[in-house]
């Protein structure tokens, strides 16, 4: 709901949501960022695994150094940005997170199971996210606040990425399932990391190797 203020005889209508749907942009954009990582991979695997691995310990420093009061360059004011209510004076777990889900996937699991993993973790999980936020109105029980929404974006954002990855629209719909299960699951940040694997392994039981 908005909140109606009068003020010099003024009427101004706030929207509480909208700091946070800000934040979720920030967050989010971060994690569809991800999804280049499957092109630089099949550029150069090596250096994306380097790439992804000095990301996460530059961002844990950047962190670490953060809380105790000295900010680094650029991150720490994005960190701050992005930065959820209840990570508030904490530690912010979600790039290392995405950092390690996207590094799982590459390392591993084979081709196309490694994309499907990636896009599953940029798109589905980025994009239901964010239209959970501003649209999601049905909750699912037990899903820490997931919403029928946001599911249905997670399902088709998978789906489409993972057709786009094999061309096979039947399997590509059940690896989008799985996805959408295991991304309504309540698992907060931990979530960066379940949804690759499970969605890899899903993959592979799938698709095979390439």
């Amino acid at each position: 709901m908005s909140d109606v203020l009068r003020t010099n005889n003024a009427i101004t209508i706030t929207r509480p949501w909208s700091s946070e749907m800000r934040t979720e942009l920030v967050r989010k954009s971060i994690h569809l960022l991800i999804g280049l990582v499957p092109t630089l991979a099949s550029w150069n695997f090596g250096v994306t695994v380097s790439l992804l691995s000095a990301g996460v310990l530059v961002y844990a420093y950047s962190e670490s150094m953060r809380l105790h009061g000295y900010e680094v360059a650029v991150i720490s004011k994005i960190t701050a940005i992005a930065a959820r209510r209840r990570d508030s004076g904490k530690f912010v777990l979600g790039p290392v997170t995405l950092g390690i889900g996207a590094l799982l996937a590459l390392v591993l699991y084979p081709e196309p199971a490694a994309s499907i993993a990636i896009y599953a973790l940029a798109f589905g999980d980025g994009l239901s996210s964010l239209v959970g936020k501003a649209f999601g109105s049905i909750r699912i029980p037990f899903t820490g606040g997931k919403s029928v929404e946001g599911s249905l974006t997670c399902f088709f954002a998978v789906l489409c990425s993972a057709y786009a990855a094999t061309g096979d629209a039947p399997r590509s719909a059940l690896i989008a399932v799985v996805a959408t299960v295991t991304e309504a699951l309540p698992s907060k940040d931990a979530d960066n990391i379940l949804l690759p694997t499970v969605v890899g392994l899903a993959a592979v039981l799938v698709f095979g190797a390439a």
